[in-house]
Formats: C-alpha cells, structure tokens, sequence
C-alpha cells in the first residue's frame, strides 16, 4: 500500500506579505494602512512567522519596532519577490486582454476634479470602461491592480506623469459673505470651516500671507472635502480652498474669493501610471485629457 505522509507546510502567505509590508515601511502602522488591515493583525501575522520560523524577525520597543539582523537579511528578497508577483499579475492581465481602466484618487480629487472630465474620457475611449476607487493614500502602482494613481504629494524626478498644477489655497465663501469681508480683520467674525485631512491649511495660510494680523478659530470639521465645499457654498462660513478643486465654482461664482493672498502647500496634483499595464495606449491617451 502507498504511504502519503504529510509534507511539511510553509508559512501563510498572509504572514509574509505582512512582514514584507512592515519591512519595507517600516512599522506595523503602515503596513496595516497599505494592506487595509489593523496593526493588530499584522503584529498576529507576523509573530506566526517568527513562530514558524523559530526566530524574531522584529524587536517590540515602546517607540515601534525594528528589524532584526536577521529581518533585515531576508527583507529585500520578499521585497523583490512580491514585487515579481505584481508583475506576473499585470502579465495575466494582458495576457487576458482586460478592457477596464482602473484609478485610484483622493476623494476630493475624485469627486471634484476627476469626475467632470469622465464623461469625455468615456466618449473617447470606446470598448474601454473606468473604474474609480477613492482612497485616502496612493496605492502601490507595483502591487495593486490600479493603472493610474491621482493624489496631491510632492513632485519628483521619479513621477512618470505629472498634471504640473501646484497646490494653491486661499479663503472662498458664498457671495453672501464675501459683501461682508472687506478686510482680513472681518475674517474674526465668521464661522471658519475645516476640512479634517488638511486641518491646517487655515493656519499655513495665514503664516503665509497675514502673520500676526489675524489668529486661527475653531470651526466645523467635515472628514469629506466635497461637503466643506457645500456648506461654503450654502453660506455656512469660509473655507480654505485648493484652488485645483475649486476652479469651476470660482468661474461660476458660487463660491468667491474675498481676498487675493494666496499660498503654497509645497504639494502639487500628481498623477502616476502604472508600467507594463494591458491598456498602455489608452491609458496614454487619458492621461493627455486629463492633464488637458
């Protein structure tokens, strides 16, 4: 009779595409953010590994954690092999002729910048559809399936498109209000409206354009940009506005912009695209319209 005995088992996938992930951004926090998991989980996923592999692979400090000799030894090599599995799934993907063009935007960027510009974008790209994922920080172009990225950051010489468009803010209101704003002073007697992922863009304004002439309030905070932009617009108090995202209601005046100081976030609208993709022409001709 034949004799199957079980063969040794390896480690969860899981458990190595945590320890990758903590490696190379260093700490479980933002290998928890990229894999859309808690820092709890990684930390499971990864005492496993080290469970399995009979070694630390991470010393525990009250600061974070730490590679040890031997995690720094082996991260580069499952640094690498996942980054081959990225591409084999891009290949599949050819391979399979997808027709689907896939980007990943901020959700203010989605909302108020990209979606005016999909429905040429459609009517252009016939045979082709758009999937759009709002997320809060850039994808990795190399791992996850998505063809273009569209966040602010800061330019740099690796960007492969750039919409060359620098971050720009300054207050905008209703025109209700804005009869009422004659001087930065007026400023102190309405409501300050704050957008909770740029929470300080009231005070890098103003240390830009009027230091010591007028001080922060407190104000309402709105965790959607797109809803900071209604109750301006519905004359709820004064915004800081990016100038990107606000350009078409400027233009047809629902909001205004009571004064002409504006400043700079040091952050522009970058636009990535991610290589060896199975729609590379099209994604060159979107990529055209939208830096139109």
């Amino acid at each position: 009779m034949s004799i199957s005995p079980p063969c040794p088992k390896g480690p969860p996938l899981n458990a190595l595409r945590a320890f990758e992930a903590a490696a190379r951004l260093g700490g479980f926090t933002p290998a928890a953010d990229e894999l859309c998991v808690t820092p709890g989980a990684i930390s499971q996923h990864i005492k496993s590994l080290e469970d399995w592999a009979g070694a630390p692979l991470f010393e525990r400090r009250s600061q974070g954690v730490s590679l040890t000799e031997l995690g720094q030894s082996v991260a580069t090599e499952f640094t690498t092999a996942f980054d081959a599995i990225g591409d084999a799934v891009r290949s599949l993907r050819t391979g399979a002729a997808q027709s689907t063009i896939n980007i990943a935007a901020l959700p203010s960027i989605a909302q108020l910048w990209l979606s005016p510009k999909l429905p040429a974008i459609r009517t252009a790209l016939s045979g082709h559809s758009i999937s759009v994922t709002a997320l809060e920080t850039p994808p990795n172009l190399t791992r996850e399936m998505f063809d273009i990225s569209i966040f602010f950051g800061a330019p740099t010489d690796h960007s492969t498109k750039n919409v060359p468009k620098s971050d720009v803010i300054y207050p905008v209101c209703s025109p209700e209000i804005a009869q009422r704003l004659k001087t930065l002073a007026d400023l102190q007697h309405e409501t300050w409206l704050y957008d909770a992922l740029w929470a300080d863009d009231w005070t890098l304004w103003i240390n830009q354009t009027a230091p010591n002439q007028i001080a922060p309030r407190n104000g309402p905070r709105f965790s959607l940009y797109s809803i900071a932009i209604e109750e301006a617009k519905n004359g709820a108090g004064v915004l800081i506005g990016h100038e990107i995202l606000i350009e078409p209601l400027l233009k047809s005046g629902a909001l205004v912009a009571p004064f002409k100081p504006k400043a700079e976030t040091g952050k522009s609208l970058i636009l990535e695209c991610a290589e060896n993709t199975p729609t590379s022409n099209r994604l060159k001709q979107v990529v055209r319209m939208l830096k139109a």
